[in-house]
């Protein structure tokens, strides 16, 4: 486990004295990434390494890759252009390490898909260390995360509970991984002074969030909600910001897209025939729109960070509730929490002090994630590092990998074995899950209680 205080995190160190990341011209780093949202992500973090190391940003071929235009938007503010990130297939990721030969590769993928490519890079020759993290909100701390990056040297978090929990999960699951604190690397560092009291901001930002809220009903409510907003300001835009246009892949599915429901006649009819004219919907770089708002709302998205730390207030809409499906208990006690009365009022606000220092606003001063990896580096720089060994979910070995593989890859895996284990795997989950819901019925009936 890591080797620094159990204190969920911060760097006992002051800032001049806290190592860095190395610098030297001879340093390489590799950053494979999926999605657009861990493209952002991995591209943010990879832009605070120093200016000597030779970095590189690919993205792996899979049904999440993010088009031309998410990929600009992704990359907007880091040191990569699209014309510097190159597309790869797994198969040629083998090959790709072996010429590049990186110090440090850093995963930004989807859990799954860590699982996949991790092993490829602990087989390489020299191996490097190897990073993974997340790209936004993470409480409550799901186990299986650790499951999927066992095979990671330094897992990258973004605050103090959130180490405090990861932690406790890898100690639970006998997994020895490091944990690094980090700022989110996309904060904005300088924030306004009274947003809500600029007049050059004007917009009432609406982040989207593929999951959430996830029926089609809770969706068009909130859209009306939303009209409520514009109706009472007509002079100024509430900006539905969505992360995909229609036919775009998106890291977790969007079942009802806002865009769509909003051109549907059925929708709106339901509410009230016509939409006002300053009800926009508008895709683009979160920075972007933050630029010129007065306002976010949202139920639950990374982008409250976002807004926080540009000054601007934010509101969390709780008509859906605060549970764990809804990826919004982190904000408990955050002050953020209002009802639709609030959203059409626009009333924002900004966020409770005692909650920010425990919640991704610790400070960069207690960033440690750097000194983490700089001590990885130096043990590798003494002597080789071991591969590390998989030791969860074992069972199904080869047929087992190759389904993991199809599963996160799709078309993009065209490999016999990928497509005999559908034909077996497919089947067989389904019988294991309902033998396993067989199993919870029974324990709940000896229990006294029958589910249902």
């Amino acid at each position: 486990m890591s080797d620094g205080p159990d204190d969920g995190g911060a760097n006992p160190t002051s800032p001049t004295d806290a190592p860095a990341v190395p610098g030297g011209a001879g340093h390489r780093l590799l950053v494979v990434a999926d999605s657009d949202s861990y493209v952002k992500w991995g591209a943010a973090l990879a832009s605070r390494f120093p200016a000597e190391w030779r970095t590189e940003l690919i993205v792996l071929e899979s049904p999440v890759r993010p088009s031309p235009r998410q990929l600009a938007a992704a990359l907007a503010g880091s040191e990569f252009t699209p014309d510097s990130a190159s597309t790869v297939h797994l198969g040629e990721l083998p090959g790709l390490l072996a010429r590049t030969r990186p110090d440090a590769v850093l995963l930004a993928l989807r859990g799954p898909l860590v699982r996949v490519v991790a092993p490829i890079v602990n087989r390489s020759a020299d191996r490097p260390v190897i990073v993974s993290g997340f790209p936004g909100l993470t409480i409550p701390a799901a186990p299986k995360a650790i499951v999927y990056r066992e095979l990671v040297d330094l897992i990258v978090l973004h605050s103090r509970r959130e180490v405090r929990e990861f932690r406790a999960n890898a100690v639970g699951l006998g997994v020895a991984v490091e944990f690094g604190l980090a700022t989110l690397p996309f904060l904005p560092e300088t924030a306004v002074t009274d947003a809500a009291a600029d007049p050059a901001r004007r917009d009432l930002v609406f982040a989207a969030q593929a999951k959430v809220p996830a029926e089609r009903e809770d969706r068009v409510r909130l859209l009306g909600w939303l009209a409520d907003a514009a109706r009472r300001r007509p002079s100024r835009r509430v900006v539905v910001k969505v992360r995909a246009r229609p036919g775009e892949a998106q890291t977790h599915a969007e079942a009802f897209d806002f865009a769509e429901l909003l051109a549907d006649a059925e929708v709106r009819r339901e509410l009230g025939g016509s939409l006002p004219p300053n009800l926009v919907v508008e895709d683009g770089p979160m920075s972007q729109h933050l630029s010129s708002a007065a306002g976010l709302v949202t139920v639950s998205s990374t982008a409250v960070l976002e807004a926080v730390a540009a000054g601007i207030p934010a509101l969390l809409v709780d008509e859906f509730g605060i549970d764990a499906k809804l990826i919004n208990t982190v904000f408990e006690g955050s002050g953020l929490f209002g009802g639709a009365e609030a959203l059409a009022g626009w009333e924002t606000r900004h966020p409770n002090p005692d909650w920010l220092a425990d919640n991704y606003f610790h400070g960069r001063e207690h960033d440690d994630w750097a000194r983490r990896l700089a001590l990885l580096l130096e043990r590798r720089a003494d002597a080789a590092l071991e591969p590390r060994e998989r030791s969860r979910n074992l069972t199904g070995g080869a047929l087992r990998r190759a389904f993991e593989r199809k599963r996160m890859l799709g078309k993009h895996d065209r490999s016999f074995a990928g497509a005999v284990s559908m034909l077996v795997a497919v089947p067989a989950r389904w019988v294991l899950r309902r033998v396993r819901r067989l199993r919870r019925r029974v324990f709940a009936l000896r229990g006294g209680v029958l589910e249902v």
